[in-house]
């Protein structure tokens, strides 16, 4: 019998490499600055991030809302990247390009993020709002492949 195969309700979905994978933090241009300066994060301190570059968008409403007006991509090592979903994790709905909520969850994370951990910073802001700009413009076909892939991250079957 045929077997419709979906996305499960919730998933970590990543962009990610052999020894890395990528979270996106909203921020002030303060801490953008100093972060993308340092190539790290102020340490000490717990920060909220998310593996997905949608829900990021979202969170910072394209980069228009106050005290988040810029997105940043941490590049954590594998080992960073398991620490900060060890932590706490909320599950809310994925979104898509429009901000729509979609039928399933991505996660976002809340974590201390150490330096040893942080591999690279970027600031994904222009590519949020050429994203938004195209949208507004009715050119999704073009904002889609602005888009990081972004597959499903391997969990270990026994956490």
């Amino acid at each position: 019998m045929f077997e419709e195969k979906r996305v499960p309700d919730r998933q970590v979905r990543a962009m990610q490499t052999e020894t890395a994978a990528r979270v996106y933090l909203s921020c002030s241009p303060a801490v953008a600055d100093a972060a993308l300066e340092k190539q790290t994060l102020e340490p000490g301190g717990v920060v909220v991030v998310t593996p997905s570059f949608r829900l990021a968008a979202h969170d910072s409403d394209n980069g228009r809302k106050l005290g988040h007006e810029r997105v940043l991509a941490v590049d954590l090592t594998r080992e960073g990247f398991e620490h900060a979903l060890a932590g706490d994790a909320e599950w809310v709905p994925e979104r898509d390009l429009d901000h729509t909520p979609l039928n399933f969850q991505a996660v976002r994370l809340e974590a201390e993020l150490g330096g040893e951990w942080i591999t690279d910073v970027t600031d994904v802001t222009p590519v949020v709002r050429d994203i938004a700009g195209l949208l507004a413009t009715d050119r999704l076909h073009l904002a889609v492949k602005l888009v990081p892939h972004e597959p499903p991250y391997p969990l270990d079957a026994t956490a």
